[in-house]
């Protein structure tokens, strides 16, 4: 049996209106991380340290932009994949980041426990739920444009 030639298959394209819904997801999320105050800056390098972790080029490519656009600096997005061994990020970015790694990750019970409890402990009940809806939201578009092989323009 002959391996058939790769063609990638968009799945955006092939299901608008699934797409679409993520869509309305993503905007959900903005909505709610707005309303428990946390900052563009702060959703951007969660979805940037997401994409890290799942090796997805075309969302690392979008959300630097983003990041960008919204006032983060170049330096901290350099060092974002080693945050725990800097100081510069906040206490708000970290507990933000070290759960998103968590949801992300899937580690130990005991592991996610502790993600979870230090960010609800820093960040507040409200805002917790938009850094795990953000991270869930992230996760999926990763693995939407990973299967399809969006490219990097």
């Amino acid at each position: 049996m002959s391996v058939p030639e790769h063609r990638p298959l968009y799945l955006d394209k092939a299901d608008p209106t699934s797409y679409a819904a993520a869509g309305r997801l993503a905007e959900s999320v903005g909505a709610a991380a707005e309303a428990a105050g946390l900052s563009r800056v702060l959703l951007e390098l969660v979805n940037i340290r997401v994409s890290q972790i799942n090796g997805c080029a075309y969302c690392l490519d979008l959300h630097r932009t983003r990041a960008l656009e919204a006032g983060e600096e170049e330096r901290r997005l350099l060092l974002l994949e080693t945050w725990s061994e800097t100081e510069l990020f906040t206490e708000e970015e970290r507990a933000a980041l070290l759960l998103a790694e968590s949801i992300t990750r899937l580690p130990e019970p005991e592991e996610r426990r502790y993600a979870e409890d230090l960010a609800r402990a820093v960040l507040g009940d409200a805002a917790y739920v938009a850094v795990c809806w953000a991270a869930i939201a992230i996760n999926a578009f990763n693995r939407v444009s990973i299967t399809s092989h969006h490219p990097v323009r």
